[in-house]
């Protein structure tokens, strides 16, 4: 379904103003002005469609939806053409960012290429401790309380669709969620990853993946493990095809070198299902806390704290690492001078990415951080609308990409 109109946007700053017709005509030299007032004709109405899609396809997105109120010309080109925004000039992955409360979820979104912020209605959210993955310009949300309750949705043009339900949601202990979009056919896969404990048994987890297709709009569920000593979480992410899911230790580490974490990986193509993920797992690069994967441009990155050996639950830093081979390379550590600029840190923070643009935020200040994968650029946002306006106050949000073109 698809509800989508201008006054979304009415809140967007004054510099973002759409295209405006403008009168322009051939006036020969011997005319009078009366004739000449007679033949001068709208650009817009000589102008083929095609050619003014294209013209409207160099702006940045916020510009073309503010565009389709122009005129019912325009917005049919904007709302209704999705074939010429695929060919749009690309766009940064935008930053959505709200406070934690019982009401309803809005907030306002950044747009990192004019380091600008707008008021933004995000569709479908309904409790801001929803969880929340997005791929290639679609957004998918699982309801925190009945898992089974997923929806996708394109925040850009607020189409949305609800997804049959998930199999096992009601009954989950722990559920992680992950959507992938092809950019070629926009066709997309939803995973969610479930890890229930055996009943009398702490140490023992059973961990299953369901997969919902949009081609053929059903669940199928090809894997399932039981854990020893590990338990999943509700960190997982989609990349180049495989499924990478951090698993956690329950058992007693022996000292503190010893791994708290893991990753997980299931090929989706090959969808194996008599094998030991665990026996083939990765371990984490160091004492890791909040940590956080993501999918750059077809690159798993794994973003986290680093935790002090003596207080794990205490970080002396923020890593940024690269699995390439298996292996876990450095990309980056958060200079001293930004990681003190979030205040007293603990392991309380978000990140998030796409494209090659990182998003770091600490859940108790609205201050955002970004990080440039390829020029190894640390750069904080414009200062957000925000506010805080009491001690306790929580702030959260995620990264998403601004497209026309795909739809759930």
């Amino acid at each position: 379904m698809l509800a989508m109109g201008s006054e979304e946007w009415e809140l967007y700053p004054s510099s973002f103003i759409g295209a405006q017709v403008i009168d322009c005509g051939t006036i020969s030299g011997d005319m009078d002005d009366d004739q000449s007032e007679d033949l001068t004709v709208s650009l817009d109405a000589v102008l083929p469609d095609d050619l003014l899609e294209k013209v409207l396809s160099f702006l940045p997105v916020a510009s073309v939806i503010r565009s389709g109120s122009v005129c019912k010309r325009w917005h049919d080109i904007v709302h209704a053409r999705r074939q010429t925004w695929s060919k749009m000039v690309p766009q940064k992955p935008w930053y959505f960012m709200f406070t934690c409360s019982e009401e309803t979820v809005s907030g306002f979104a950044y747009d990192p290429s004019l380091r600008k912020w707008y008021g933004f209605d995000f569709p479908c959210i309904e409790k801001t401790t929803w969880s929340i993955s997005s791929s290639s310009g679609l957004v998918c949300l699982m309801d925190s309380e009945d898992r089974s309750r997923i929806i996708v949705c394109n925040p850009i043009t607020k189409d949305w669709k609800r997804l049959v339900d998930a199999p096992g949601g009601k009954s989950a202990d722990y559920s992680a969620l992950a959507i992938s979009v092809s950019r070629t056919s926009n066709q997309y896969m939803v995973a969610v990853a479930r890890c229930n404990q055996v009943p009398s048994e702490y140490y023992q987890w059973e961990f299953t993946i369901h997969l919902y297709g949009s081609e053929i709009s059903a669940w199928v569920s090809p894997f399932t493990e039981l854990l020893i000593g590990w338990r999943g979480g509700d960190e997982c992410v989609i990349c180049d095809g495989v499924l990478y899911y951090l698993v956690y230790s329950t058992g007693v580490l022996v000292n503190n070198n010893e791994h708290r974490h893991c990753l997980l990986m299931y090929d989706l193509s090959a969808r194996p299902t008599h094998t030991s993920l665990m026996s083939m797992a990765i371990p984490v690069p160091c004492p890791l806390t909040c940590g956080r994967l993501m999918n750059l441009n077809e690159r798993l990155v794994l973003v986290g704290g680093i935790g002090k050996q003596d207080r794990p639950g205490i970080i002396k830093g923020i890593g940024i690492w690269e699995l390439r081979n298996k292996e876990w390379h450095e990309v980056a550590r958060m200079p001293h001078k930004f990681f003190q600029g979030f205040g007293e840190f603990d392991d309380v923070f978000a990140s998030c990415g796409a494209d090659d643009l990182i998003y770091i935020q600490s859940y108790g200040s609205p201050a955002l951080l970004t990080f440039e994968l390829n020029q190894k650029l640390w750069k904080w946002s414009l200062k957000s609308p925000v506010t805080k306006r009491f001690p306790l106050q929580l702030f959260t949000g995620f990264s998403f990409e601004p497209r026309l073109d795909v739809a759930s």
